[in-house]
């Protein structure tokens, strides 16, 4: 069996309200759906999920110029799909950064030996170790008054844990919203905070001092990705724990973080981490440390949320923990999927969200069935598809 031709497409899809994040209004994913063709008829789909400059530092154009251009024809074109370590090491050895790429054709390559094998993914990543992985909510930056009926509303829905994210007006007003809804929602509530780097070290001292009396369960990601000594030393002078996320990309850099002792936890993302097959190095890394992780997602479809909905189900030390992959429910401003059904998503088939968990879809590979007249009329404006065989 042999690759014969891949696929990306750019497609942008509409949020039902704005997310805020600091220094962002999110009101449009950016994706990149990959296709990847065999000459027996099997293609493995895969959604990149929402692209950012300052996130992961890729772009539509990026994804797709470094896919078409470079991992394609090099690494795809006449291979045999089912080799996915020899792939990813390829991608690894010649392609600097661009995880976010590299992981979609990861992504890619897992569907597409889930559908030869007649399994889904998470047979694949080690067997069944839940049902369903624990979900936390994450609310769009506000004031108090837009935040806390959400938190409210959120724990009712089933959700064990709420985070905030900063970035709605000054630090002080951040602080405030923290006070506020732990107010509402009294002491025995999980809290966390998610500043994604935008604080300075004074800034993250001073103002953590003043969150340590809400008793959080973390804080993420207090400073820039680059400051792994100054999450060490921040961690020696606050009560709050820290989580990294940002500053977690690469194994040398959990290696960085565990041997300074520069946090408490970590985040991973799918796509941060480069895919299935690095993201289980990673897990393996943390078990080792024996720091706890919660796998975010970078806000996408039913498909960009299946590979962290079957990793976290089958990986035993990630299964212990609470998750935050809540793409589809933020584009689509939902509380479940179940009860409620999905509008249109790239994926016919969201994975099912209801009471606070999230279960992968049963079928082969991810179990997940294209959209095609969804994404043929949410192409992204003045992009073109792009064919490589």
């Amino acid at each position: 069996m042999k690759i014969t031709k891949v696929e990306a497409l750019p497609v942008t899809t509409p949020l039902q309200k704005p997310f805020v994040m600091p220094g962002t209004h999110i009101t449009g994913i950016d994706s990149v759906v990959v296709k990847v063709h065999t000459d027996e008829g099997y293609v493995g789909f895969a959604d990149s999920g929402d692209t950012s400059t300052w996130y992961r530092g890729e772009t539509q154009e990026s994804i797709i110029g470094m896919l078409c251009e470079h991992i394609a024809p090099r690494f795809l074109i006449g291979q045999d799909p089912r080799d996915i370590e020899k792939i990813v090491g390829w991608m690894d050895m010649f392609v600097r950064e661009n995880n976010q790429a590299k992981a979609t054709v990861d992504f890619a390559l897992h569907d597409l030996k889930g559908k030869l094998l007649d399994v889904p993914v998470y047979q694949l990543l080690g067997g069944r170790c839940a049902e369903a992985s624990v979900q936390g909510w994450v609310t769009s930056a506000g004031s108090p008054e837009q935040v806390v009926p959400e938190a409210l509303t959120a724990l009712e829905k089933g959700f064990c844990l709420i985070k905030l994210k900063t970035g709605h007006g000054s630090i002080d007003d951040d602080v405030a919203t923290v006070k506020a809804v732990r107010e509402a929602v009294g002491d025995d509530v999980r809290l966390t905070v998610d500043v994604n780097g935008f604080w300075n070290y004074d800034q993250a001292l001073k103002t953590l001092r003043k969150l340590d009396p809400y008793h959080l369960e973390c804080i993420e990601q207090p400073l820039p990705h680059w400051d792994i000594e100054g999450l060490a030393r921040l961690r020696d002078k606050v009560g709050t724990p820290i989580f990294a996320d940002e500053s977690a990309q690469e194994l040398h850099h959990l290696k960085e973080i565990i041997d300074r002792r520069a946090a408490d936890g970590l985040f991973i993302k799918m796509q941060k981490a480069g895919g299935l097959l690095k993201a289980q190095r990673w897990l393996t890394m943390a078990r080792l440390a024996d720091m706890p992780v919660m796998s975010g997602c970078m806000i996408g479809s039913g498909l960009e949320a299946s590979p962290s909905a079957h990793l976290m189900i089958a990986n035993q030390w990630a299964s212990q923990f609470t998750h935050e992959n809540l793409g589809p429910l933020i584009i689509h401003g939902q509380w479940d999927t179940d009860a409620e059904g999905t509008p249109d998503d790239i994926a016919r088939n969201v994975p099912v969200f209801s009471g606070g968990e999230l279960y992968p879809n049963e079928g082969p590979g991810f179990g997940i069935e294209l959209n095609e007249d969804f994404i043929a009329r949410n192409i992204t404006r003045d992009k073109t598809s792009r064919v490589v065989q």
